[in-house]
């Protein structure tokens, strides 16, 4: 069965039209028209269709008695409630030994109040609720703080190396400080490559619903306003280019059925050219942010060491891919310095992630601290190919890449974390030669 079985779900949640292929499903699930729609991963789209006010539209794989039903889902919000669109209908068994990933991932949907999901870098590609896009491209622990329950490190953190499933991990939300539990599922693209995670964010915080976060930096008022083009144009940007990732990635995925190996690759390769556009759009926001006369971070006590170790738990799993240990201060080591949180774990990343990025295979990063002088300061020390005296102040120019042919980057990250450093009261200063790896020093005011 391939045709389209059409339906409406009131503004209430119960069915109240559908078709006999759509009827049926209904039924199986152990309700009936007129009743709340009982198929899980069709009830979150439609919540989330209304939410948002736009429509919404996927691949999901939903049970029929003892087999998986492929669905292409189409939920398109009106006044009355949302109208549906059903295709695909391909039947397959279910897997014995265990749910598919896309089972597992459309139960715990259901069950979250918005829903998450990363690329490869564990930047946040796509949030659900409204808002959200201003989050796009920022690392994900930008958005949680992970709660670490016990004295063995974050489960998470062990998940995510591994990428493994995880359930339950307690988090809070930096914008809001609401308490969440999250679940995630690894995302693999068609050629086997670990291609980020997908999760839902279920609030803990007592019996009564919790209105999802506002996608505001913490006290981000104190930092200069984006230009209202710029923003317009972000705005304009973001939503088209997750819409494509999102698409592409399930061609790539194969859900709709096996596709030719290579256009599976295209697919692929589409996303991966997605998530670096809007990596870039990040970038110029940023740029256009701390270029103006009155931005001000903020200054506040944290510790340096925590921040390092986040940073660097955010990075372990790209890391991972290509056997890079990144080897980070102890976690019962402090250093108090004076900052913004959020700018400083900006910063680390990517001083971070260009050391992963740049470093062979099976090769190790350090990262050390030390205060001396009334300064804090964290050292990012990796074992590439090191950089020449003529380009030390060269690879903080805006758009500048000593290596135009590697395809990554937009040539505004050290720029931009140089400026955040100096915004904060801090410096960014580099010691490398070639041959002999890069040593980047990342300097604050102690507290």
């Amino acid at each position: 069965m391939s045709s389209l079985a059409h339906g409406r779900i009131d503004r209430d949640g119960r069915l109240v039209e559908a078709e006999a292929p759509l009827q049926r499903l209904q039924e199986s699930a152990g309700s009936g028209l007129g009743q709340p729609i009982a198929v899980p991963q069709i009830a979150t789209m439609a919540r989330l269709a209304q939410r948002l006010g736009i429509l919404v539209s996927r691949c999901v794989i939903a049970a029929e008695g003892s087999d998986d039903l492929d669905l292409w889902v189409e939920a398109k919000p009106d006044e009355d409630g949302v109208s549906l669109s059903v295709g695909g209908w391909a039947r397959r068994p279910s897997r014995e030994g265990g749910e598919s990933g896309e089972r597992v991932y459309d139960f715990m949907r259901s069950r979250g109040d918005w829903l998450w999901e990363t690329d490869p870098s564990l930047k946040i590609a796509s949030l659900s609720f409204e808002g959200g896009e201003g989050l796009i491209g920022q690392p994900l622990g930008r958005l949680f703080q992970f709660v670490d329950e016990n004295e063995d490190g974050l489960p998470i953190l062990d998940a995510l190396a591994g990428r493994a499933r995880f359930e339950g991990q307690e988090a809070i939300v930096r914008t809001t400080g609401e308490r969440v539990r999250l679940s995630g599922l690894p995302l693999i693209d068609g050629g086997g490559r670990f291609a980020g995670y997908r999760g839902s964010a279920f609030h803990i915080d007592g019996e009564a619903q919790v209105a999802a976060p506002v996608a505001v930096l913490p006290e981000a008022t104190e930092e200069a306003p984006v230009d209202p083009f710029g923003a317009r144009l972000e705005k304009a940007l973001r939503g088209p280019l997750s819409r494509i990732i999102s698409q592409a990635e399930t061609i790539g995925q194969q859900q709709d059925g096996p596709i030719r190996r290579d256009y599976a690759e295209y697919a692929n390769d589409i996303a991966n050219a997605g998530r670096h556009l809007l990596g870039v759009i990040g970038d110029l926001v940023d740029l256009q942010a701390i270029e103006q006369a009155d931005f001000r971070p903020q200054s506040k006590r944290v510790d340096l060491i925590e921040l390092a170790r986040r940073a660097a738990g955010l990075l372990k799993v790209r890391a991972a891919e290509r056997n890079i240990r990144i080897d980070a201060p102890s976690a019962d080591e402090q250093l108090p310095a004076t900052g913004d949180e959020g700018r400083i774990v900006q910063i680390l990343v990517n001083l971070i992630g260009n050391a992963v990025r740049h470093s062979p295979d099976g090769a190790s990063i350090w990262v050390r601290a030390e205060a001396e002088q009334g300064r804090a300061t964290i050292l990012v020390a990796d074992q590439g190919p090191g950089i020449a005296d003529g380009d030390h102040q060269r690879i903080f120019d805006k758009f500048t890449r000593l290596d135009p042919s590697d395809g990554a980057g937009s040539g505004l990250g050290l720029y931009i974390a140089r400026r955040l450093a100096r915004a904060m009261g801090g410096e960014i200063s580099v010691d490398s030669a070639p041959g002999q790896g890069a040593r980047f020093v990342l300097s604050l005011p102690a507290a």
